[in-house]
């Protein structure tokens, strides 16, 4: 971002030890190497206090992979990501179930007090009518009610809030919620635009099992080749698809595709983009609020000073042997240009997440 200057947090060691940021395991071993004092101050603070983390960035940015994360890491009894959208999105199902939809519209008429009559919400709802605009007195009334089912966690709150206007009431959530004496904290994202872009475009799914992969970043162990059309793809290796036997035989699983729109990038979302970066850039503006700053990137002539490169994101280069028949998978650090046009190297979630915990312990001074 332009208007905001993120600090590099440092993450670099001299021992020289590596860690497979992809395997769970390995994982938990490099937080504990790399943020060990901070992870148990932590630990020991969520035993008998809670918080609330309002979760800000650009769309895509990585909030719920951090969050999760460090939910993961931290205590997975006492730490809660809240996806306001994923929340928004799940009583569709409710209204579809007579019982359940009489509970919410007697739970909101003690609740919500709005400028639009419920019966019009709950029916935009229902209908999925992007024409009515939910207010936000609604959405605070329905994240108050999953808050309540949650119990007393801490929670990192991802797509509240969503416009300059729902700053004031995020503000004063946690006493609306119970939350009297627990702080509230924002956490600002910044991941330059083309990382977002090269995310999109090369997305794809599998068609079965809906699981989410990137032909770029993120390949599955199963890499073909079309010799028609000269493009490489990738075969679902998510034992759920196919039983056992199927998946052990060489491209059996199904062939992941790329999601409709995709291929135009940020273009369809550029204007949310936009809006986003606004906001925080007027939270970050804003005065008497705890915030900690996030960075997914690092300058390329920067980067081994501040970072081990097993955390740099790689991405993976193919080529296709015609005598083995088989396809060949070179990689190296991702490199793209940042909002500035600076040569950067975007980081792996974990380095991310040792920053944000670091800088948690400064804030709840631990």
């Amino acid at each position: 971002m332009k208007d905001i200057e993120f600090p590099i947090f440092s993450t670099k060691t001299s021992e020289g030890k590596t860690f497979d940021l992809t395997d769970a395991n390995r994982r938990r071993e490099y937080f504990e190497y790399k943020a060990g004092p901070e992870i148990k101050k932590l630990q020991d603070y969520l035993k008998n206090n809670t918080f609330i983390v309002y979760l800000l960035g650009k769309k895509s940015s990585g909030k719920g992979t951090y969050s999760k994360m460090f939910k993961e890491i931290i205590s997975p009894e006492r730490v809660e990501h809240l996806s306001v959208g994923d929340l928004i999105r799940s009583f569709d199902e409710v209204l579809k179930d007579p019982v359940k939809k009489q509970e919410l519209v007697e739970f909101l008429q003690k609740k919500y007090r709005g400028p639009k009559p419920l019966p019009e919400l709950i029916t935009a709802m229902e209908e999925r009518s992007t024409k009515v605009l939910l207010p936000s007195e609604l959405i605070l009334a329905l994240v108050e009610k999953e808050i309540t089912r949650l119990g007393k966690k801490a929670i990192f709150i991802d797509g509240f809030p969503r416009d300059v206007d729902q700053v004031s009431y995020s503000l004063f959530f946690k006493h609306l919620v119970d939350y009297r004496n627990d702080p509230d904290i924002f956490v600002l994202i910044d991941v330059p635009t083309n990382i977002i872009d090269e995310r999109i475009k090369y997305r794809v799914i599998c068609p079965q099992c809906n699981t989410s992969r990137n032909v770029k970043l993120l390949p599955t162990k199963n890499v073909q080749y079309d010799k028609e059309k000269n493009q490489f793809y990738l075969m679902c290796d998510n034992p759920a698809c196919l039983p056992a036997e199927a998946l052990a035989k060489e491209g059996a699983g199904p062939r992941m595709v790329t999601k409709e729109g995709d291929l135009q990038g940020i273009e369809p979302i550029r204007s949310r983009l936009e809006k986003d970066e606004l906001l925080m850039s007027q939270i970050q503006a804003m005065h008497g609020i705890s915030k900690i700053l996030l960075r997914n990137s690092i300058p390329k002539e920067k980067t081994t000073e501040f970072a081990d490169d097993y955390e740099i994101t790689p991405e993976y280069h193919y080529t296709f042997n015609e005598s083995s028949g088989k396809v060949e998978v070179l990689q190296k650090s991702w490199e793209v240009l940042d909002d500035q046009g600076v040569a950067s190297n975007s980081l792996m979630p974990p380095p991310v997440v040792v920053s944000l915990i670091k800088q948690l312990v400064g804030v709840l001074e631990l």
